[in-house]
């Protein structure tokens, strides 16, 4: 199968060349998948903060709480391959206003949600947006700069996740407590900013379009999602609908690993696979995916319960307990920053890897002491760790993969990183939320019992709404809040140690100063 290269109209820009875009350009570019960056990353922080009082709105339960966020990054995870893949055969820029456009009318759609079903179904579609947009701004950065120069650009990337981390709990937050707005601004927020990156997208970038037949690999597609979908709704359900060991167990694990095996013969087969099954004969893409999976459990978790600890636990606003984050996300932007110029100027970057892989297990596992009443410095402390560790690790791990690989499956191979994140993610949240919900219930029943209340019916099995409680449960209920947030933090921590160790035995290869 051949492929012709077919330039851009632009007439002054490099890139519709294989000349080397200027600075100028790269910036000009870069802002369009910034402002795109910001807006997938928006699309699941904005909602942190505010989903207690949307459950509450909704009467939805814990589980819907879980399954609000792993919606999203179960479609975020199963499309985002295919958007790889597409990127190697089509206009990346085209793909990525596509995805804008995914995006917009879910977000519409997502606001006029009735019940928890519609919420989540609408959530769903909003995640085949997102990782078109993640995937593809990466993918894009990695065609217009050499992996050398790529470390500074990168930690602007790293910059604007934290900033939307920042910006979409307290946007949320505020809107929430706003009551003119309500909860349903929370989506309509950022269709305005979609709208225009996909105008500074249609201005700025300009990349060389390869076309070529296109044929995408439905069935792997298909046998991927079922894979994971299966484990994931294993994961959720599992000791609460049934038990652990139980006929259902066996049939969903039994039935997501024999999907999954049917997934490496189905891509060893395909002509055009989703996830090329000979990019892991590298070594440093089949660790770094390794430790993607790994970082992803931990990544999604803190930022999913650290919402929850600080207005279950210690009973603050939406908006006050996005405040009370900003520690772990000016550790994530400063760290991903001053790191991307480092690699920039040396050219290495394996120290960081490893370095952020260890703060992050060490942090988790700082943060798995914290209770209701533990000081809030202590606490700033311990998510600073976290934060540092996350910017040193996210980004890198696309780096160090975009650097092995030839430039014809940059697409590809950055998407499998960022599949095998999202994927640790979706299966990580799926857990540590049904680990929670567990232990919630069982520190609560033993503080019931301690404080001589009848057990029956104390939350109706739903988000409680601390104001609403009688007084004397309130206490009751933040300490069992505290100590079941700080089980699951606990439990993330060997996975980040985990990571850790893989990245270990990733091979350091000097970052090359030109595109292949």
């Amino acid at each position: 199968m051949t492929a012709t290269a077919t330039p851009t109209a632009s007439t002054g820009a490099a890139a519709a060349t294989d000349q080397p875009m200027t600075h100028r350009q790269v910036m000009e570019a870069l802002s369009g998948l910034l402002l795109g960056l910001f807006v997938a990353v928006l699309s699941s922080t904005v909602v942190s903060n505010a989903l207690p009082r949307i459950l509450t709105d909704l009467h939805g339960g814990q589980s819907a709480y879980t399954w609000v966020i792993t919606a999203t990054l179960l479609t975020l995870t199963a499309s985002t391959p295919i958007w790889g893949k597409l990127s190697d055969l089509a206009s990346k820029k085209l793909l990525l206003q596509i995805a804008l456009v995914i995006y917009i009318a879910s977000s519409a759609l997502a606001g006029f949600s009735q019940n928890t079903g519609q919420l989540i179904a609408c959530r769903a579609l909003q995640g085949i947006g997102a990782g078109g947009v993640t995937a593809l701004a990466q993918i894009c950065l990695a065609a217009m700069v050499p992996p050398r120069e790529r470390g500074r650009y990168s930690g602007y990337f790293g910059a604007v996740f934290a900033l939307a981390t920042i910006g979409g709990p307290l946007i949320g937050g505020v809107i929430v407590d706003t009551s003119w707005l309500g909860w349903r601004w929370c989506f309509y927020v950022g269709i305005p900013f979609a709208l225009a990156a996909i105008l500074v997208l249609q201005r700025t970038l300009k990349l060389p379009v390869v076309r070529r037949k296109v044929r995408i690999d439905y069935l792997g597609a298909l046998v991927i999602t079922g894979a994971v979908s299966l484990l994931m709704i294993w994961i959720t359900l599992a000791g609460k609908n049934y038990a652990w060991l139980s006929w259902q167990t066996a049939a969903m694990v039994g039935g997501g690993l024999l999907l999954g095996a049917l997934a490496v013969v189905v891509e060893r087969r395909a002509a055009e696979p989703i996830i090329p099954p000979h990019l892991f004969r590298h070594r440093t893409v089949t660790l770094s995916a390794l430790a993607s999976v790994l970082v992803g459990i931990g990544m999604y978790g803190a930022t999913t319960f650290l919402s929850q600890y600080f207005q279950l636990a210690r009973d603050k606003s939406p908006t006050v307990a996005g405040l009370m984050t900003l520690p772990m996300i000016l550790g994530l932007a400063v760290s991903s920053t001053v790191a991307g110029r480092l690699i920039t100027k040396y050219g290495r970057w394996k120290a960081y890897l490893v370095a952020g892989t260890l703060l992050l297990a060490v942090g988790f596992a700082l943060l798995g002491t914290a209770r209701a009443d533990t000081a809030y410095g202590l606490l700033s402390v311990y998510m600073a760790v976290t934060g540092i560790g996350l910017g040193l690790t996210m980004q890198n791990l696309v780096l160090a993969v975009q650097n092995t690989v030839p430039r014809a499956e940059l697409g590809a191979a950055s998407s499998v990183v960022t599949f095998f994140r999202t994927m640790g993610g979706a299966m990580g949240v799926s857990a540590l939320g049904a680990l929670m919900n567990n232990r919630v219930g069982h520190y609560l029943a033993e503080n019931l019992a301690a404080a001589h209340v009848p057990a029956g019916g104390a939350l109706g099995g739903g988000i409680p709404d601390l104001h609403k409680l009688p007084a004397p449960l309130v206490p009751l209920v933040t300490d069992a809040f505290g100590h079941g947030v700080g089980v699951v933090f606990l439990v993330a921590a060997p996975f980040a140690l985990l990571a850790f160790v893989t990245v270990l035995f990733i091979r350091e290869t000097v970052l090359r100063t030109a595109q292949d």
